[in-house]
């Protein structure tokens, strides 16, 4: 397509995603409520189409060569269908963050004043890879009465454009206002650098996906960018931690989903348990197909084991997404925490530890958006944390940080109700 007429055809959409942006505000809770409900049975309904579209994808990406963490990333099965279906439902059980008063007090002049949520409007995501991505940003924005306007990847082209078409048909069947949901099928890379540029009718972009499109967003967009940056998620076991537990929660962290973003990406042992925990920590991870590279103390513990690679300093602050696993044996717990602050991503962290005080230290000390005690990394999620699903993992601190949903989708304004008063 020209470039005058791309610029022409998505200014089309976003000047629809404004205008249905005042209609939408309009829409009760219970309307929304039973659309997401019929998009979940929809999802269901049309799974067949959706895997057909997928699989056109899957061929794609092997004939392109993909990796195989982002094929598994790329992949829907009836399973993650059913969860795309489930989280639609969870959705619409949750409270209608729209029109609820944050706080509300009187001045002494009578004027009463209250701070309320209101949708942000217009919201841009930008995303790769994942195709449930397209489904839960679908439910979040109509809950919380936000237009959204979605860009996938090309690799998943089909797989976003079929869910998307399933539930926008459902959508404008039950009355919602048409633009409120919008998808970009043009897989030219100069849409997005068309779409970033008309801050006078989008509110927001949200960008998901790796370090390249999250620093390219950013530097190119006249809008205000939520950053859903990598994640370089780290597991640390401390001195006193129960070894048993460490195990469980460190294999689960790295190995259960490694091609996302809350998965461990480095593990920290502090030196006095390294020998007792690191040799049957390995083996469990190397069973699993777990690449491992390690600082040179962790090698001299591990000597007895091939291909045990030596981690150099850009493995420590590499996202992986693949079952590579960088590992660090450590003098101390400030030592773990300097480690994370200066490496990390400040996306999800955990310490195992039955020492309340040294877990309190982590806690305060690490500066991410989600600090675990005795859990896997792997819980930083919208839909584990009871948000029903999640736009991303936000690693901005401003305006929303960690699972971003309903009330991350929300601004606030101040309502004020007097009497006649006059400011003198």
């Amino acid at each position: 397509m020209e470039e005058k007429q791309l610029k022409l055809k998505l200014k089309k959409i976003a000047n629809l995603a404004k205008d249905a942006s005042f209609k939408l505000n309009l829409v009760d809770t219970a309307t929304k409520n039973t659309v997401l409900k019929e998009m979940a049975e929809a999802l269901i309904r049309e799974k067949e189409k959706i895997i057909s579209a997928n699989k056109k994808d899957l061929q794609a990406a092997r004939k392109n060569k993909i990796s195989e963490a982002f094929i598994e990333r790329l992949t829907l099965s009836d399973e993650r269908i059913q969860e795309m279906s489930d989280s639609l439902v969870e959705v619409s059980k949750l409270d209608d963050p729209v029109a609820s008063i944050i706080k509300s007090w009187q001045r002494p002049n009578g004027l009463k004043i209250s701070k309320v949520r209101v949708p942000i409007g217009v919201i841009l995501i930008i995303y790769e890879s994942r195709p449930n991505v397209t489904a839960d940003c679908i439910g979040l924005c109509l809950k919380s009465s936000n237009c959204v306007i979605l860009r996938g990847g090309s690799d998943a082209l089909n797989s976003n454009k079929a869910i998307f078409s399933i539930l926008n048909s459902v959508a404008l069947k039950n009355g919602i206002p048409q633009g409120s949901i919008n998808f970009i099928d043009s897989s030219e890379r100069k849409a997005v650098d068309v779409l970033l540029q008309l801050d006078d009718l989008i509110d927001v972009v949200i960008p998901r996906g790796g370090e390249g499109l999250i620093r390219e967003v950013k530097n190119k967009s006249r809008i205000p960018v939520i950053k859903h940056y990598k994640g370089i998620c780290h597991v640390y076991v401390d001195s006193e931690a129960d070894l048993n537990m460490a195990g469980k929660i460190a294999f689960n962290a790295k190995v259960e989903r490694p091609g996302v973003c809350n998965a461990m990406e480095t593990l920290l042992v502090h030196k006095d348990v390294a020998i007792r925990f690191l040799p049957g920590m390995i083996k469990e991870l190397q069973n699993a197909g777990c690449e491992i590279r390690g600082c040179a103390v962790t090698r001299k513990i591990a000597r007895n084991f091939k291909n045990i690679k030596s981690a150099t300093e850009k493995d420590w602050s590499t996202e992986y997404l693949d079952l590579i696993l960088s590992v660090k044996v450590v003098d101390s717990l400030s030592d773990a925490i300097k480690h994370i602050n200066y490496y990390g991503s400040h996306h999800s962290d955990s310490i195992i530890t039955d020492n309340r005080e040294n877990a309190e230290r982590f806690l305060k000390e690490v500066d991410s958006a989600c600090v675990f005690v005795n859990a896997s990394t792997r819980f930083t999620d919208g839909y584990q944390f009871g948000m029903g699903a999640e736009m991303g993992i936000s690693t901005d601190k401003l305006h929303a940080r960690g699972p971003m949903a309903l009330e991350e989708l929300t601004t606030y304004k101040y309502i004020i109700e007097g009497n006649g008063q006059i400011r003198e």
